[in-house]
Formats: C-alpha cells, sequence, structure tokens
C-alpha cells in the first residue's frame, strides 16, 4: 500500500483497484492486533459535507476489523444536557480505550462550524474554541492516542445529486436533514467556515487530510493508506519522550509547605458560631449560583488524616443536596487506567448551576504517580501544563475553582494515624499504604511544592488549609469558597 502515491491510485484499472482494496482490508484487520497488543488507542475522526459519504466510508473501514475492539459513535448535535457540560466535555467522553479504535461520524468540528455559520460566536469565543480543539487534539497525542482527521469532500454538483436521491425514495429521505439542504443554499458560507477550521486546526501532531468522496472505492483506499501508516508511524514512535512546554499562564506565588504556619486554632464555641454563619451564607450563594447557571468545582488533595473527609463533610452540609456531588477518587480501575489520566476526571464535571468536589484529584499524576513509578518521567512533568490547560478551559468556560492542599505537620499526623488504629470505628480508616505513604514524607513534600508552585494560576489558585486544629480548618475551607463565588458573582454583575 505504501509503494502507491495518490496519483498512482487515480490511475489504477477497476481491477486492480478491487485487487488492492482486498488487500489492505486484510493489512489492517492484522493491524488491529498489533494495535491490541501495543495498547495504541486510535481516533479515526470522519468530518465532511452532508451526503459526502461519511457514514458509507466508515463502514467500509470497518468490514473486516473485529467488533470486539472498536466502536462506531455517530455523533449528533449537543443535547440540553450535554450544553450545560463544557463543549469538549462529551467528546472526551468518547475516547477510546488503550488498543481499541473509535470511529466517529462527525465531531467537534462539525459541531463547531455549524456554530460558526449560525452566528454564534464574537470573533474571541471563536478563537478559543479553536485553541481548545487544538490543545484537546495535541494532548491525546502526547498521551499516546492516534488521531486521523478526514474531511470527506464533493462538489456541490455531486452532493445535490445524492440528496435528491436520497429524496425521491421515502425509505431514504429521512437522512436528508435540514442542515444536508443548508449546505446546498448556502454552500459558499459553509465553505468558507470549513476552510477556517481546517487552517485554524491543521496541526504537525494531528493534521487534516481532505479526501476525494466522488469517488467511494478511492476514498476507501487513500483512508486505509492514512490509516495503515499512521498505525506504522505511532508504533515507531510510541515510547518516545515528547517535547515539555514551557507554561504560559500566569502564577501565584504561594508559600512552601514548611513555611506555613500551624498554630492557628479556633475555640469549641467560637468554631460554632462562625459555622452557622459560614454554611448560611453558603446555602444562600448555591441558589444564587444555580440560578445563575455558574458551575463550581472544589479540588481536595492533603495529607493523610488531615481532615479532607470531615472538611468536606461540614462544607456540603450547607448544600442542597439535588446540586452537589462528591467524587471520592481511589486508584484508577481498568477503564480508566487505559484512557488519558483526565478522562476520569472531565466525566465528572459539573452541570452549569452545580457543583463538583473532588476528593482526591487529577493532581494524582503529580504525586502518587510520580513517586510510586506509575507514569514516566516524561509524564508526570507534562502533566503540570496539562492540567493548567484543563483548568484554563474550564475557567473559560465560567467555572468556579477551589482548589485544597490541606496541611499538617508529621507529628500531627502520628498522632492522628495512632488514634485511628485505637479507636474501633476509626480502624477502616487507616491502611498499611498510610503507613507506607508516612515513610516518603520528605518526598511527597517536595512533590506536592512543586505541583503548588507550578499549578498555582490566576484563574485556579492553590489555598494551603491549616489543618493541625480541624475546627480552624473548616472555617477557613467553607470562608475561601465563599470568598471564590462572591468573586464570580460580582464579576458576572459587572
Amino acid at each position: 500500500m505504501s509503494g502507491y502515491a495518490e496519483n498512482e491510485i487515480q490511475k489504477l484499472s477497476q481491477d486492480e483497484l478491487k485487487n488492492l482494496l482486498k488487500k489492505v482490508r486484510g493489512e489492517l484487520a492484522v493491524k488491529q492486533q498489533v494495535i491490541k497488543e501495543k495498547n495504541l488507542p486510535v481516533i479515526v475522526l470522519v468530518e465532511g459535507w452532508g451526503a459526502s459519504g461519511k457514514g458509507t466510508l466508515i463502514s467500509y473501514l470497518i468490514r473486516d476489523l473485529d467488533p470486539r475492539f472498536f466502536q462506531v459513535i455517530p455523533v449528533k448535535p449537543p443535547t440540553k444536557e450535554e450544553k450545560r457540560k463544557p463543549f469538549l466535555c462529551r467528546h472526551m467522553e468518547n475516547i477510546p480505550e488503550a488498543g481499541k479504535f473509535v470511529f466517529l461520524d462527525s465531531g467537534w468540528m462539525e459541531e463547531t462550524v455549524f456554530d460558526m455559520v449560525d452566528g454564534r460566536f464574537s470573533d474571541d469565543e471563536l478563537k478559543t474554541r479553536l485553541h481548545d480543539i487544538n490543545i484537546f487534539e495535541r494532548q491525546l497525542v502526547d498521551n499516546g492516542y492516534l488521531v486521523l482527521k478526514i474531511f470527506v469532500d464533493v462538489s456541490k454538483k455531486i452532493q445535490k445529486e445524492r440528496i435528491d436521491n436520497l429524496l425521491s425514495d421515502k425509505d431514504t429521505s429521512w437522512r436528508v436533514s435540514k442542515r444536508d439542504l443548508d449546505e446546498i443554499k448556502h454552500r459558499s458560507k459553509y465553505e468558507k467556515a470549513f476552510s477556517e477550521f481546517i487552517g485554524a486546526t491543521n496541526t504537525k501532531k494531528a493534521p487534516w487530510h481532505v479526501i476525494d468522496g466522488s469517488k467511494k472505492q478511492l476514498a476507501e483506499l487513500q483512508v486505509y493508506h492514512l490509516l495503515v501508516n499512521g498505525m506504522d508511524n505511532a508504533i515507531k514512535h510510541k515510547d518516545e519522550p515528547v517535547e515539555i512546554p514551557d507554561n504560559v499562564f500566569p502564577l501565584v506565588t504561594m508559600p512552601k509547605l514548611c513555611d506555613v504556619p500551624l498554630d492557628v486554632s479556633l475555640t469549641k464555641e467560637v468554631y460554632k458560631a462562625e459555622l452557622k454563619k459560614a454554611q448560611n451564607k453558603l446555602k444562600k450563594l448555591h441558589n444564587k449560583i444555580y440560578r445563575m447557571g455558574v458551575p463550581v468545582i472544589i479540588a481536595y488533595e492533603g495529607w493523610d488524616a488531615a481532615g479532607k473527609g470531615g472538611n468536606i463533610k461540614r462544607l456540603t452540609s450547607a448544600l442542597d443536596a439535588r446540586g452537589f456531588a462528591v467524587n471520592p477518587i481511589a486508584s484508577p480501575d481498568v477503564h480508566e487506567k487505559n484512557r488519558h489520566y483526565l478522562w476520569r476526571f472531565w466525566t465528572r464535571l459539573p452541570k452549569t448551576g452545580h457543583i463538583a468536589i473532588f476528593d482526591r484529584t487529577w493532581y494524582g499524576r503529580v504525586m502518587v504517580e510520580r513517586l510510586e513509578g506509575f507514569c514516566s518521567e516524561n509524564d508526570w512533568k507534562r502533566a503540570y501544563n496539562e492540567i493548567n490547560e484543563f483548568e484554563k478551559n474550564l475557567s473559560d468556560w465560567g467555572a468556579v475553582i477551589v482548589k485544597f492542599w490541606v496541611h499538617i505537620d508529621k507529628d500531627t499526623q502520628l498522632s492522628r494515624f495512632k488514634e485511628r488504629e485505637s479507636t474501633p470505628e476509626k480502624q477502616w480508616k487507616i491502611t498499611d499504604e498510610d503507613w507506607r505513604n508516612r515513610e516518603k514524607w520528605d518526598d511527597y513534600e517536595i512533590a506536592v511544592n512543586e505541583m503548588i508552585e507550578k499549578t498555582s494560576t490566576t484563574f485556579a489558585p492553590w489555598h494551603i488549609i491549616q489543618s493541625n486544629d480541624k475546627l480552624y480548618a473548616r472555617i477557613q475551607a467553607i470562608n475561601t469558597v465563599i470568598d471564590a463565588i462572591e468573586a464570580k458573582l460580582k464579576v458576572l454583575k459587572k
């Protein structure tokens, strides 16, 4: 297959084309097993004009593949519920596990182009959308995905002939949408939008491949060629380190953990009064953010036995149970481990007006995974920038992001560990892993300091919660959430 240039393919006779297609179909089936063995996830995005043959092309591509290891997803316009999540959320949810294929019949291109044509973007909004898509695709490639982007092009004449043919039969007329007809009517407007999108998202790591869809077998052969060569290239470079970009985000200067005073405290009387006051205020704010459609994301990290659970409990006690979710994050299961490490967090994001609380977060990449060797050095060093990009996407969406490091000293941790061991109803809270992590305290402190330094951005700053006194920490955390929400609502009122 690789021995044929595109111009040579165009000159093939019908018999030669038929024999070559038979050969490459078998080659692709063999490659599928290699992909499975190498744990390479493959995304084939097929975009194009209405009636250009996208669905038929995908059907041809999968005919000889093992159906256990691929999925075909026809991406429809977003639902009302999907529109209450970040734009990329539903597309991130569709990414495959390692060793599997996903064929997307349209996706983030079509949705964006239709919004462009319908005038739903300001210039800045469009620029942000295209930038986010480039980041999304680059992160997938950097984390081991093969992303093949196909645009099936046909002339206006052929598109109209195919649409008219579909409309002439009542059993196929349903396949023609209002959008297909609008493309015919306003062809030049769509051509401009498609060209602008392709030009803005045609990157070295995820380039566009525009193929002629007028001859279906030739189109099929071209895509086989691109897919097989893409898989060969991805396998060849699979274990090579990826360039680590410089930080481009504005950072907030943060203290080292050792410089944070932990001798602050509250009496029980003051705590009770302050807690009631803060919870009442937070309850009212929860109603406001629901009415105004503001999503809130609260991320908890901290030392074992620092008091995260009790902190979260006092926070959620002030909230309407219908409007929040607490996500306890443990070690990734097999489906999570076989996808991009941010996938399991994208799939837990709140809807507009709701609150998502994460007990442990995406920062496991630069702490546990770093120190326990669950990812490569290149992976965790690259993750600082990827996480900042993720949080910037959420901030641009309109989310309030509050990140806590719940901090205690080593002696306090030891005291709480011993208390848990000696208290029957608390013994489930202490594990052998907690003691092993304690032995690595100094290594973790280095990692946490670097994490806070490199990811405390102006749009998602870290807050170090002083938790030697749990009462003080609870009030500190709730008031921090209140301040962040109030600041967001103040901006929205301007």
